[in-house]
């Protein structure tokens, strides 16, 4: 007694914007109903009811609607389509319909108005005999509709309420101004209800029907049609942890992805990872025999060079009519607008300066010159006056020798022009604006070894020699050695060992002074030795051998009284020095089979060892392009600077932008992958003679072990800075990296070697003295390139060396903390799937783990390459979601977004620290919590271990007892029970059924617990 059938509905002129349209058509059973007019149930309003053609009894069909909601608002509007022929007296077919997309849900109603027990009984007929459901609640709708209503829909209404289970559906309710519909879930969709009331006139009976709506999906839109879903309203979803600081590929126009010799890789070979610049270049060589322009017969020249509204400058020379300037002035493409370039020359005056001449060229008649051409010759040009004329009183106005030519920023004038772009500062500061290329200084070991030292004397005569010590300066570094032994005498052993930091050249000699601690805060000199650091006084040690050791003269050192009588008396007193010295036992060596350190280990660029002969031959060649940023924020004058290696590459000052594009490309060799190039962007705050330091914006780490070689990545880099307020994203740099592998034998040897030289395994050293080294390695190297021209100032070293990573982080204890965490879950997971497996959670699972079991018992030459087969496996399985992107800073990862604004205000609080008393005792107190629970773990695991040691050494002499009666025993069983059989037991015991496991701890682990720990020794 179910027929189904679709009907399309009618076309729609328009359609009032609402969230949820309903379109309605009708179609009619055997008998017919006359029309009558409509009461809206949400309005009170009357409207004409639609009227269709009637359809044969046979082809009843079940009413269908399509419709889409949103949670938005649950406002219903609805439009009745006319219809020529009579509306039946109770619709056979409801068809609602709205312009939606495919995916959009649908749904079907199926009238049940008939008893399954008389199928043969009309649905739109009086006759029909409903249920008992039915009737219940055909009684209770007509009484709502009497106390509500007046008067009723003579034809029908249709009451649609979703489910009230949310508030979409409660609001949905109370806007329909009724109860909810009874909604019956069948098989897991939405069914829902509607009862339509008979006219008064039509051969229908007084009883509502009852007709179910179940979901299926909405047939496709009609061709043509635009379909807009409204969005459901509501505040915005904060996005995930991280989603902002991701990198973003790129596919820029670089010569190096287009093809070896494609149309556009015109550039220099070595210029193919950046998007080619062009530039006009204009070289001001010199000129002669220019004229006089005062009644002294003085000139005093300089040259103005004019594109447009851009002009460069040269500096003025005095009184010279044969001056020479040698500077070149670079115009970008983006400011090639005028037609002409003028190149004017003018003498210097007090109140106005004059004309002396100029030539002129047309942009069209200029060269082009790329970098595998030779250099372009300059040559004579003869100036003339404004109207053409080269004489002025029949005299010539003199020659310029000029060159002009039409190149990229891969030319060698390139880095010393004067850029258009930078026309508003003065000489000076346009020198802090140049891109340079710096090299670390050569860094090398110093090591001193304090022996001994014999026929020492008191500082003043008439009283024993007090206790005596040792101090080694170099530089700004110190090392002082213990109080030698024994006491008070004139021969004094010490024995220790230090090390400092010196490079090349040996600018700082090495000071040895014997002090006598003569009192609290006061020590007298009773000797001292100057030794330079270098060769022959100091040898070098390349191949760790040993080096002797020697004895030195100490001069005689002098005390506060003896250095201020000198002062006033310009006597000495030091005449028994000359007959008379103590002396001193050192071994001294240049340690250049270290490598130093002045990078953080985790993050090094160089690994190789000092001397040059016991370096390793290179293995490829790692280029990157600088190309852009974007997003820096505000008015800003941004540079980058990279560091791999001794190498230290600065791109040019880009002035006032937020977006530069530098275009920049650098090359580095690579002796090691398991190293780290460094990139950093900072805003230049010394460009009109201001002390203040340059801004950092952001860094950016690129570790070259995860490149794949021969492939350009081009990536926008996040650039974060981290301050006290909370991470910030200051913008994003453009980077092109490619690593070439030019000797693959070495670059997989290199995998088995150690990461350092074999010196730091054979003569290690300490961890505390190798972080000091590290930080003196880093003011060194500071020190060194703040006196290059540019300067590369002390904040780019510092931030680029991570001078203060070593200083104490909550933030990075609790990443830390969470990274063992995350190495430790797979451990876990194992743990819990093997828990799985023998509580059967699974039976298949175990079944299989029990058959694979009993075949590596039988066959247990099976088990390693069964192991190893399986990592294989694995690796291969996950090549296929192998990482494509170069790894990047993570901010989750960092715990950079989470952070607590004071535990950032304490990271990068001073040392020792510039807080109040009272915020350093919160931060005291929140240290003794964080202290306290790590020392409760660390107590619960030697505890743990203490029980371990307590099985055979008697403290609990029947636990004792008991173990090595029970160890006996298994002895004998092992001895003479095959091994299989002992296996297959222990498994099939550990896999049993959880029904023959009992919730109480095992045996041997309560024998264990009941062991005693040193716990309850501790005060």
């Amino acid at each position: 007694w179910r027929s189904r059938t679709r009907r399309s509905c009618p076309p729609r002129t328009a359609r009032p914007p609402a969230t949820r349209s309903w379109r309605w058509s009708s179609t009619g059973s055997a008998s017919a109903r006359p029309p009558a007019p409509a009461t809206s149930r949400r309005s009170g309003t009357r409207r004409s009811s639609s009227t269709s053609a009637t359809r044969p009894a046979s082809r009843r069909s079940p009413s269908t609607c399509l419709y889409s909601t949103t949670a938005a608002s649950t406002t219903t509007t609805r439009s009745a389509p006319t219809s020529s022929s009579a509306a039946s007296a109770s619709p056979a077919s409801l068809s609602l319909a709205r312009p939606t997309r495919p995916s959009c849900s649908a749904s079907r109603w199926i009238k049940e108005g008939s008893s399954p027990a008389s199928p043969g009984t009309s649905r739109s007929g009086s006759t029909s005999s409903p249920t008992r459901g039915t009737a219940i609640a055909s009684s209770r709708t007509m009484l709502l509709l009497l106390r509500r209503w007046t008067p009723l829909d003579p034809e029908r209404m249709v009451r649609n309420v979703f489910s009230g289970e949310g508030p979409a559906g409660a609001a949905a309710a109370s806007a329909s101004g009724g109860p909810a519909a009874e909604t019956k879930g069948k098989s897991g969709h939405d069914t829902r209800e509607f009862r339509s009331i008979p006219a008064s006139s039509g051969g229908g009976g007084n009883e509502p029907r009852r007709h179910t709506l179940h979901a299926m999906a909405a047939p496709p839109p009609p061709a043509g049609q635009t379909v807009v879903v409204p969005k459901p309203a509501g505040p915005a979803q904060a996005p995930p942890p991280g989603s902002q600081y991701g990198l973003t590929e790129t596919k820029p126009p670089l010569p190096a992805k287009m093809g070896p010799r494609s149309g556009t890789a015109k550039i220099a070979s070595t210029y193919d990872m950046v998007e080619p610049m062009s530039y006009l270049y204009v070289t001001v060589v010199k000129a002669r025999d220019l004229p006089s322009m005062d009644l002294t017969g003085a000139l005093d020249p300089y040259v103005e060079v004019k594109l447009g509204n851009f002009k460069g400058v040269t500096r003025h020379l005095e009184k010279n009519q044969n001056p020479v300037w040698r500077q070149t002035f670079a115009f970008s493409g983006a400011h090639l607008q005028a037609s002409q370039l003028e190149v004017i020359v003018m003498d210097k005056d007090t109140l106005r300066d004059d004309f002396v001449g100029r030539v002129v060229f047309d942009m069209s008649d200029i060269p082009s010159r790329l970098p595998p051409d030779s250099p372009l010759a300059p040559q004579w040009y003869s100036l003339a006056d404004a109207h053409g004329e080269r004489f002025r009183h029949g005299h010539p106005l003199g020659e310029i020798m000029l060159a002009v030519w039409i190149g990229t920023q891969a030319d060698e004038a390139f880095p010393e022009a004067w850029h258009s772009d930078a026309h508003s500062l003065s000489r000076e500061g346009l020198t802090n604006t140049r891109s340079k290329v710096y090299y670390s200084p050569k860094l090398i070991y110093l090591k001193v070894s304090v022996i001994a030292a014999q026929d020492l004397i008191a500082a003043d005569k008439g009283r024993p020699l007090a206790p005596t010590i040792a101090k080694i300066q170099m530089g700004s570094q110190i090392r002082r050695t213990r109080p030698g032994q024994p006491q008070g005498s004139a021969n004094q052993s010490w024995n220790e060992e230090f090390m400092f930091v010196a490079s090349e050249p040996f600018e700082d000699p090495l000071v040895v002074t014997v002090e006598e601690k003569v009192a609290a805060g006061r020590d007298e000199p009773i000797g001292r030795i100057i030794i330079p650091v270098a060769s022959p006084y100091v040898p070098r040690n390349d191949l760790a051998k040993s080096i002797p050791s020697k004895w030195f003269n100490l001069s005689r050192g002098m005390t506060v009284d003896e250095a201020a009588a000198e002062a006033t008396t310009g006597t000495k007193h030091r005449e028994h020095s000359k007959t008379f010295a103590s002396k001193i036992h050192l071994r001294m060596s240049l340690e250049t089979a270290y490598h130093v350190l002045d990078e953080s280990t985790h993050y090094s660029s160089d690994l190789q060892p000092a001397a040059k002969k016991l370096r390793k031959s290179a293995i490829g060649v790692l280029e990157v392009g600088i190309l852009s940023a974007r997003g820096l924020g505000g008015n800003k004058s941004p540079y980058c600077v990279a560091k791999y290696g001794s190498k230290w590459v600065r791109t040019r000052t880009l002035l006032g932008t937020a977006a530069p594009a530098w275009n920049e490309q650098y090359t580095w060799e690579v002796f090691d992958l398991s190293t780290v190039i460094t990139v950093a962007v900072f805003d230049n705050n010394h460009l009109h003679h201001s002390d203040g330091k340059d801004q950092r914006i952001g860094k950016v780490r690129v570790r070259l072990a995860t490149l794949e070689s021969d492939r350009v990545y081009t990536h926008y880099y996040p650039l974060m800075a981290l301050t006290p307020g909370g991470l910030k994203k200051t913008g994003e740099l453009h980077l092109a990296v490619r690593f070439t592998c030019t000797a693959w034998a070495n670059m997989l040897a290199q995998y088995g070697r150690p990461l350092l030289p074999k010196m730091h395994y054979s003569n290690p050293i300490s961890v505390l003295q190798l972080d000091y080294l590290r930080f003196q390695a880093m003011q060194m190297v500071a020190t060194r390139l703040g006196r290059s021209e540019p300067p590369l100032h002390r904040e780019v070293v510092e931030y680029m060396l991570d001078v203060d990573s070593h200083m104490f982080s909550l933030r990075r204890s609790k990443a830390n903390f969470y990274r063992i965490t995350s190495l430790f879950s797979g451990v876990v997971a194992v743990g819990k799937w093997f828990d799985g497996i023998c509580k059967w959670k699974n039976p298949l699972t175990t079944i299989l783990v029990h058959v694979l079991f009993l075949i590596l018992v039988c066959y247990p030459e099976l088990i390693l390459p069964t192991v190893f087969l399986y990592l294989f496996m694995i690796g291969v399985w996950n090549y296929r979601r192998r990482p494509r992107k170069p790894p990047h800073m993570d901010t989750v990862l960092s715990h950079a977004e989470q952070a607590h604004p004071d535990e950032l205000d304490e990271e990068f609080d001073t040392f020792p620290t510039s807080k109040p008393s009272d915020v350093v005792r919160m931060r005291y107190d929140r240290l003794r919590s964080v202290a306290g629970r790590v020392q409760t773990v660390v107590g619960d695991l030697a505890m743990q271990g203490e029980r371990a040691q307590s099985l055979l050494s008697w403290r609990d002499p029947r636990a004792t007892a008991i173990f090595i009666t029970m160890s006996l025993i298994v002895a004998v069983v092992l001895y003479i029970t095959p091994f299989q059989v002992v296996a297959v037991v222990f498994g099939l015991f550990m896999l049993r059924h959880p029904r023959f496991r009992s919730k109480q701890p095992s045996v041997p682990f309560n024998f264990y617990k009941r062991l005693p720990a040193k716990g309850d020794m501790l005060l």
